[in-house]
């Protein structure tokens, strides 16, 4: 009996520790980037839509920007394609940019099912509706890499709407150029571009790493966190490489760019972004304003 009060109390405990938090983001809006490992796995993905919705239900304003690389590349394989990729992009021919939308459609609406199933509403967009997302075309390195989108502009009146109407907007990263031609997006971008447009209180990225290092090839010295001059020093030192660094140099990119507060957060591990949010510790990186670093 008397371990089964402490387990009551713990749990009473927990959602004190949580109370200044949810005080503070209330009708805050929070942009989740969603993608990795954590997606591949069907037991994780119901962790973090959970976790999402919690959010969406304690006050938050919660929008999901989702990838869908692993499918696309599964999807790909199965019209006898190999995916290419340059510096981490997508090589992205006609045909694949057909398959990449059709997979990342059908990532984008099991992801609003999964959230309708646990009682919020949900709507599924692509970059494409209400001109979210405009985008020309980029170059890695001056190669052509096909259909690859760089994000010129975002037009957050859509989110808006939604939002207001109380809808959580789950958003595929697709979007249109001058011409009105269709253009995959790398999520991390588009979640940074959108976070930055609707000067979101926070960016969390959900990847497959626990966070930044000192030094990432021996993993050593975790920093949980970092101002944005500090990680550009990293960056500029040679400490960041492979897929972290442009994950990184976006993260600083939205601090300076009106997002408060970036979290890199390791996808795998169960109800992680509740963790980060609500907790003193946290269990990521999280990337804040110079002036805030200073502060404490």
């Amino acid at each position: 009996m008397e371990k089964d009060m402490e387990k009551v109390l713990q749990k009473a405990e927990v959602l004190i520790e949580a109370l200044p938090y949810i005080q503070r983001f209330n009708r805050k809006i929070i942009v989740v980037k969603y993608g990795g490992s954590a997606m591949s796995n069907e037991e994780l993905q119901k962790n973090v839509i959970k976790d999402v919705t919690l959010l969406k239900l304690v006050g938050f304003k919660p929008i999901i920007v989702h990838g869908g690389g692993k499918e696309i590349s599964r999807w790909v394989g199965k019209v006898g394609k190999e995916s290419t990729f340059v510096n981490g992009l997508r090589v992205t021919d006609g045909e694949t940019m057909e398959i990449a939308e059709m997979v990342l459609n059908k990532v984008n609406k099991d992801l609003v099912s999964m959230v309708q199933e646990l009682g919020v509403k949900a709507v599924g967009i692509s970059g494409k509706d209400g001109g979210l997302l405009q985008v020309e075309k980029k170059y890695s390195d001056g190669q052509d890499i096909g259909f690859v989108g760089e994000i010129t502009e975002v037009n957050p009146k859509v989110l808006y709407d939604l939002l207001e109407k109380d809808f959580l907007p789950i958003v595929a990263p697709v979007g249109l150029d001058s011409q009105f031609q269709t253009y995959n997006i790398n999520a991390d971008d588009a979640a940074c571009a959108i976070a930055r447009a609707v000067k979101a209180e926070k960016l969390a990225f959900l990847t497959d790493i626990e966070g930044i290092y000192k030094d990432f090839r021996e993993k050593k010295g975790f920093i949980s966190r970092i101002s944005a001059a500090q990680a550009e020093e990293l960056i500029s030192g040679g400490y960041v490489g492979g897929g972290m660094l442009p994950k990184l140099n976006n993260c600083t990119a939205a601090v300076r760019n009106g997002v408060s507060r970036v979290h890199i957060l390791d996808g795998r591990i169960p109800h992680c972004l509740l963790l980060e949010i609500f907790t003193k510790q946290g269990i990521g990186t999280a990337i804040v304003a110079d002036e805030e670093a200073e502060q404490n």
